[in-house]
């Protein structure tokens, strides 16, 4: 009989349903075999993705952000527990999981209790090769402080800084192990890969910036295949991941091996782009004031620095880098000076007298001598020798006290930072009481040059001022009209008079604008708040300033500040405070003023 229920849509299924019924029942499919996690701990559990076990540890009350208790491996220790025990699958030895984890306080007792961080797990890995791997840049400071060679290589030839590069995007451990000595030249045994090679396998832009960079590696060592790096750079230098700076290093060094385009290898040496940078502002200076002494329309002068100008910003694009625009300003400053200096000797000169020249003169050896000391003196560098380096790795990671906090400890420069002190990106240096880094004087500014820097300003201020004055004797012996014109004709007067001499004024009344508002804002914040501007654009980060509601705690009052910055005594009236900013404040020099002196940054 037909089922109704069935259709002939479903005539299909009902004929397999009908088949099915007359086999033989069979046994349900055996279980999976679920492999028994209650034995593991919640480190273990989260190793092995039992989500059922960390539930459980969970939920029974196990804090998730409770470290490891370093009493534990104590007490172990000290009833016989073996330091170098091997075992699990990775044949590994308790510092080894230590360091893979990043357990520095750990890594501290296990080293500290005759642990041999040389010894090599399952895949052929030291302590040093895992923590590098992993990015844990404090245990790689403390391993090779400790002794460990930074460039040992694992049981493939991998040495700890290929593996940072390969593993690791940040820019730590890979420029610490550069700044501890690791090399760039080692090659592995399997691929005969660089660092580098690595970096760039991984497209790695940070860690081949910093190997480029920082760490001078070659692009010209092939590994077994015969591939460069340089090679493997060009093939993907139109990607987003190698980076315009990279970029350039890979067309500076192609175009200084080439021997043909002389203009682009020009483009790319490195002296021929240094005296472009020297010598573009002063030519630019006396080409501008020869287009302002045509005799022309003004909208075709105008018309015509407008062209020329956009012909420097595009040649100063082309040409100069990061790090020679960091030293533009100073040239500007200096071809700015010497035509200043010329014109005063060949118009102003022969109008005002000896005396207001020898004036001129004299400012101008006192502008001279501070900006020198601005420029070339120490601002106060924050230097340590490599043993003083390894000491104080080893001193801040076994006090058990913070560690590598940044507010501690300079990570770029490896040495403990001293209160007030600042590292600067420019200069890649800490710099001790650091105020600025002005490019107009190509240098940092802080405790050891900063009241030259207050001259140089106050020095500048007064050069101008006598600029002027000597622009405007000129003006008035040489181009006074007959009668007394109101001020707008005045200026044209005298700009028809001598184009030269009215560009050379309004210079001088530039610098001298932005120099008086920069040297009242200087004296203000050093002598009526008592802070660097450093301070006093970051005082919402530092705790010493936020438990003062924003004010200086090294501030004395108007007069002390002064006593303190210039060293002035007024013969005994006033007494400085002698304070060398550059020594780490390590023993709480500064407790009665401040809360904590170790935690700021």
């Amino acid at each position: 009989m037909y089922d109704s229920t069935c259709g002939a849509a479903a005539t299909g299924q009902c004929g397999k349903a009908q088949h099915d019924a007359e086999l033989p029942p069979r046994d349900p499919p055996p279980a999976p075999l679920e492999r028994d996690y209650s034995g593991f701990d919640i480190v273990k559990a989260t190793q092995y993705g039992a989500f059922a076990r960390v539930k459980e540890l969970v939920e029974a009350g196990w804090d998730v952000n409770q470290p490891d208790r370093e009493t534990i491996i104590q007490y172990l220790l000290s009833k016989g527990a073996v330091v170098d025990a091997i075992g699990g699958e990775l044949q590994s030895t308790p510092l080894h999981w230590a360091t893979r984890q990043g357990h520095l306080e750990a890594t501290v007792l296990l080293v500290r209790a005759g642990a041999d961080p040389g010894l090599r797990d399952a895949e052929g890995c030291a302590c040093l090769h895992l923590a590098a791997q992993f990015g844990h840049t404090a245990v790689v400071a403390y391993l090779v402080a400790r002794g460990v060679a930074p460039d040992a290589p694992d049981a493939g030839g991998m040495t700890p800084l290929m593996w940072s590069c390969w593993k690791v995007s940040a820019v730590d451990p890979t420029r610490l192990l550069l700044t501890l000595g690791a090399s760039t030249r080692p090659t592995d045994r399997s691929h005969g890969n660089t660092a580098l090679h690595w970096a760039i396998l991984a497209r790695n832009t940070t860690a081949i910036s910093t190997l480029l960079l920082y760490g001078d590696a070659s692009l010209d060592i092939p590994n077994l295949r015969g591939v460069t790096p340089l090679a493997m750079l060009q093939s993907n230098a139109d990607s987003l991941w190698v980076g315009s700076k990279v970029s350039d290093k890979i067309k500076e060094h192609t175009l200084a091996s080439s021997k043909r385009n002389i203009f682009r290898r020009l483009a790319y040496d490195k002296k021929f782009r240094w005296w472009c940078v020297v010598v573009m502002p002063f030519i630019a200076f006396y080409l501008t004031g020869l287009v302002l002494e045509m005799d022309t329309l003004y909208l075709i002068k105008l018309f015509i620095l407008v062209c020329f100008f956009s012909l420097l910003h595009f040649v100063s694009n082309l040409l100069f880098d990061d790090e020679l625009k960091n030293i533009f300003p100073l040239s500007v400053y200096l071809a700015t000076k010497i035509w200043f200096y010329i014109t005063w000797a060949v118009f102003v000169w022969p109008v005002v007298s000896v005396a207001a020249s020898a004036a001129f003169v004299a400012s101008s050896g006192a502008l001279w001598y501070t900006f020198l000391r601005s420029w070339r003196s120490d601002p106060g560098v924050i230097t340590a020798s490599k043993a003083d380096k390894f000491r104080t790795i080893i001193e801040l990671s076994e006090s058990m006290r913070g560690g590598f906090e940044p507010a501690r400890f300079c990570s770029a420069c490896l040495v403990r930072r001293p209160l007030r002190s600042k590292h600067c990106s420019v200069c890649n240096r800490c710099v001790a009481k650091f105020d600025h880094h002005c490019p107009w004087v190509g240098n940092c500014i802080g405790a050891r040059n900063h009241r030259y820097f207050i001259g140089f300003l106050a020095s500048l201020v007064g050069m101008c001022c006598w600029m002027l004055w000597g622009c405007a004797q000129y003006f008035a012996a040489e181009c006074a009209p007959p009668d007394a014109p109101a001020a707008g004709d005045l200026v044209l007067a005298w700009a028809r008079c001598n184009a030269w001499l009215a560009w050379v004024a309004l210079n001088a009344a530039f610098h001298l604008f932005w120099v008086t508002v920069l040297l009242c804002c200087q004296l203000y914040l050093v002598v009526c708040l008592g802070m660097t501007t450093n301070e006093q654009l970051n005082r919402g980060r530092y705790r010493h300033f936020q438990a003062r509601g924003g004010r200086s705690p090294f501030s004395r009052g108007p007069l002390n500040n002064c006593a303190d910055f210039f060293e002035w005594r007024l013969c005994g009236l006033l007494a400085p405070r002698a304070r060398d900013w550059a020594e780490p404040d390590a023993d709480g020099d500064d407790a009665p003023m401040l809360p904590d002196p170790r935690r700021y940054v």
